[in-house]
Protein backbone atom coordinates (compact mmCIF):
# COMPACT_ATOMS: atom_id res chain seq x y z
CA UNK A 1 0.00 0.00 0.00
CA UNK A 2 1.13 3.36 -0.94
CA UNK A 3 0.42 6.33 1.46
CA UNK A 4 0.36 10.10 0.72
CA UNK A 5 0.51 12.51 2.91
CA UNK A 6 0.05 16.51 2.26
CA UNK A 7 -0.60 15.39 -1.26
CA UNK A 8 -1.51 18.88 -3.60
CA UNK A 9 -1.80 18.58 -7.28
CA UNK A 10 1.64 18.30 -8.08
CA UNK A 11 3.06 16.51 -5.39
CA UNK A 12 2.95 15.12 -2.23
CA UNK A 13 5.52 16.25 0.31
CA UNK A 14 5.54 12.64 2.35
CA UNK A 15 4.83 8.91 -0.02
CA UNK A 16 5.60 5.99 2.63
CA UNK A 17 5.69 2.49 1.17
CA UNK A 18 6.89 -0.75 2.71
CA UNK A 19 8.35 0.91 5.26
CA UNK A 20 10.22 2.99 2.99
CA UNK A 21 8.97 7.25 3.82
CA UNK A 22 10.10 9.88 0.88
CA UNK A 23 9.86 13.25 1.23
CA UNK A 24 9.55 15.39 -1.20
CA UNK A 25 12.83 17.99 -1.79
CA UNK A 26 12.99 21.20 1.12
CA UNK A 27 14.11 24.25 0.56
CA UNK A 28 14.35 26.96 3.55
CA UNK A 29 14.27 30.79 4.04
CA UNK A 30 16.84 32.81 5.00
CA UNK A 31 19.64 34.81 3.71
CA UNK A 32 22.62 32.89 3.82
CA UNK A 33 23.56 28.79 3.36
CA UNK A 34 23.41 28.84 7.22
CA UNK A 35 20.11 30.16 7.80
CA UNK A 36 18.69 28.03 4.85
CA UNK A 37 20.12 24.80 5.98
CA UNK A 38 19.01 25.23 9.36
CA UNK A 39 15.43 25.52 8.50
CA UNK A 40 15.42 23.51 5.38
CA UNK A 41 16.14 20.31 7.66
CA UNK A 42 13.86 21.60 10.37
CA UNK A 43 11.27 20.68 7.73
CA UNK A 44 12.93 17.88 7.45
CA UNK A 45 12.78 16.83 11.53
CA UNK A 46 8.68 18.09 11.20
CA UNK A 47 7.74 16.01 8.09
CA UNK A 48 9.91 12.86 9.47
CA UNK A 49 8.04 13.27 12.63
CA UNK A 50 4.27 13.01 10.54
CA UNK A 51 5.97 10.13 8.59
CA UNK A 52 6.75 7.98 11.71
CA UNK A 53 10.48 8.07 11.25
CA UNK A 54 13.13 10.45 12.26
CA UNK A 55 17.06 11.64 11.70
CA UNK A 56 18.31 8.12 12.98
CA UNK A 57 16.54 6.34 10.60
CA UNK A 58 17.56 8.35 7.31
CA UNK A 59 18.85 6.03 4.05
CA UNK A 60 19.94 8.71 1.94
CA UNK A 61 19.95 12.21 1.41
CA UNK A 62 20.57 14.08 -1.96
CA UNK A 63 21.33 17.64 -1.43
CA UNK A 64 21.99 20.47 -4.24
CA UNK A 65 23.38 23.68 -3.43
CA UNK A 66 23.35 26.82 -5.82
CA UNK A 67 27.61 27.16 -5.65
CA UNK A 68 29.38 24.79 -4.47
CA UNK A 69 31.43 27.59 -2.84
CA UNK A 70 28.69 26.93 -0.24
CA UNK A 71 29.66 23.49 0.50
CA UNK A 72 31.44 23.99 3.59
CA UNK A 73 28.87 26.24 5.27
CA UNK A 74 25.94 23.76 4.64
CA UNK A 75 28.04 21.25 5.68
CA UNK A 76 28.72 22.92 9.07
CA UNK A 77 25.07 22.96 9.39
CA UNK A 78 24.41 19.04 7.76
CA UNK A 79 27.20 17.81 10.10
CA UNK A 80 25.46 19.27 13.39
CA UNK A 81 22.25 18.23 12.76
CA UNK A 82 23.27 14.14 12.06
CA UNK A 83 23.05 12.38 15.02
CA UNK A 84 26.59 10.66 15.47
CA UNK A 85 26.66 7.00 13.92
CA UNK A 86 23.89 7.67 12.14
CA UNK A 87 24.97 9.61 8.63
CA UNK A 88 23.30 8.13 5.56
CA UNK A 89 24.49 7.67 1.97
CA UNK A 90 24.68 11.23 0.86
CA UNK A 91 25.18 12.69 -2.67
CA UNK A 92 25.96 16.78 -3.06
CA UNK A 93 26.14 18.14 -5.96
CA UNK A 94 25.56 21.71 -7.69
CA UNK A 95 22.27 22.90 -9.17
CA UNK A 96 20.11 25.47 -10.40
CA UNK A 97 17.51 25.67 -8.13
CA UNK A 98 13.67 26.59 -8.48
CA UNK A 99 14.54 30.34 -7.34
CA UNK A 100 17.08 32.56 -7.22
CA UNK A 101 16.96 33.13 -3.68
CA UNK A 102 17.51 29.40 -2.80
CA UNK A 103 20.59 28.24 -1.92
CA UNK A 104 20.38 24.92 -1.11
CA UNK A 105 17.74 21.68 -0.85
CA UNK A 106 17.43 18.76 0.69
CA UNK A 107 15.92 15.22 -0.17
CA UNK A 108 15.59 12.49 2.34
CA UNK A 109 14.45 9.10 2.01
CA UNK A 110 13.92 7.12 5.23
CA UNK A 111 12.79 4.16 7.31
CA UNK A 112 10.18 3.87 8.98
CA UNK A 113 10.75 3.86 12.86
CA UNK A 114 9.87 0.36 13.89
Amino acid sequence: MIERLQTGERMSKIVKHNGVVYLCGQVGAGDTVTEQTQDCLARVDALLEEAGSDREHILQAIIWVADMADFAEMNAVWDAWVPAGHAPARACGEAKLARDVLKVEVIVTAAVKS
